[in-house]
């Protein structure tokens, strides 16, 4: 059925009202990440004074659906080899000199305890981020294995934990759990239901999106990351097209486009096509290869008249960065929802 877009109700106090719980759910992001650290400190620690035993790991290994996110911080970083392995098993080599990482926020996953137990039968040093009651927490009993409890179920939240611990061990770049969480109140703040059009950059940009088919592009590792994961909600929230990837790949399509007639009536035949928007997601990396793939989608867009987006993030810390940046469009993409309606 068709549909279209009434930017009224962004500001519409019923509406608002009816959303309530996905917008609450959003502006907890910052508290979740807060009880996490705060209840996993104690194995935490104990994971730390583990390691201080025990000689550097040979490789780190991050199994489960949920290791990519951790690939993405710890790729540039780590000071020993790292692989992620989502699957649900372990790589041929993986033994007991080395270190295996996991992300369960709800502890269920099948093939995550699958991996869990193999690592744990190999003799692996492992750590697990899951709830200390599941089915992966079962999985995880031995000797060199620590649970650090996860209690909210939230992704970011539970990474956040887990490389706090791989900072502490000198395995990862730092990640402030606090900083995390101050990054996404000021989020929250920012893009709050009860913050007008005028001054709510979540709100101005889910009206961009709304007559647009958006191409979401990230310069630094954690930024492609962060702008895939908003490409997805995007998707989720209108059923829409909504690309993400690297300059290579969204060039084409913003140079494939139809240069824009300044004569085009918006209203005829229904309002048009979905033209493309670039959407970039700018965490203040400035290496040399992402200003120049920046500087050449910027001037495609402007030779075929698309417009472009940017969300910034200011924090100090790369995984406060990319927080903020995946919650600034998961609003976006939450008020492009609120705002579409059926004819």
């Amino acid at each position: 059925m068709p549909t279209w877009f009434d930017e009224s109700r962004l500001d519409d106090e019923t509406a608002l009202a009816n959303a309530d719980r996905v917008f609450r759910a959003l502006a907890e992001a910052g508290a979740r990440v807060r009880r996490e650290s705060i209840d996993a400190s104690a194995a935490a620690a104990e994971a730390v004074a583990l390691g201080q035993d025990q000689s550097r790991p040979r490789a780190v290994i991050a199994a489960g659906p949920d290791s990519r996110l951790l690939r993405a911080v710890l790729e540039p970083w780590c000071p020993v080899p790292f692989v992620a392995w989502p699957g649900p098993a372990l790589p041929g080599w993986a033994g007991s000199l080395d270190l295996v990482v996991v992300l369960a926020p709800d502890g269920h996953d099948t093939g995550t305890a699958s991996a869990v137990a193999e690592a744990v039968r190999r003799g692996c040093q492992v750590v697990v981020a899951c709830p200390p009651t599941s089915l992966v927490a079962d999985h995880a009993a031995g000797r060199y294995t620590i649970v650090l409890p996860a209690v909210t179920g939230d992704q970011l939240a539970t990474a956040v934990v887990m490389l706090e611990y791989l900072d502490r061990i000198g395995l990862g770049p730092r990640a402030d759990a606090d900083q995390v969480a101050e990054a996404l109140d000021a989020v929250a703040v920012a893009c709050s239901p009860h913050r007008d059009l005028a001054v709510n950059p979540a709100k101005m940009l889910a009206i961009a999106l709304a007559d647009a088919n958006p191409v979401v592009w990230g310069g630094s590792v954690l930024a492609a990351r962060a702008a895939r994961r908003v490409a997805e909600s995007i998707r989720r929230a209108s059923g829409r097209t909504a690309l993400a990837g690297d300059a290579e790949h969204l060039l084409p399509v913003i140079e494939a486009a139809r240069q824009r007639d300044v004569f085009d009536d918006p209203f005829a035949d229904g309002g048009g096509e979905l033209r493309p928007m670039l959407l970039i997601l700018d965490d203040g990396a400035e290496e040399p290869v992402v200003r120049e793939h920046r500087g050449r989608l910027k001037a495609a867009a402007e030779s075929r008249g698309v417009r472009v987006e940017t969300l910034t993030a200011d924090a100090q810390t790369e995984v406060a960065r990319y927080a903020s940046l995946m919650l600034q469009g998961t609003y976006a993409a939450e008020y492009l929802r609120l705002g579409l309606v059926e004819d």
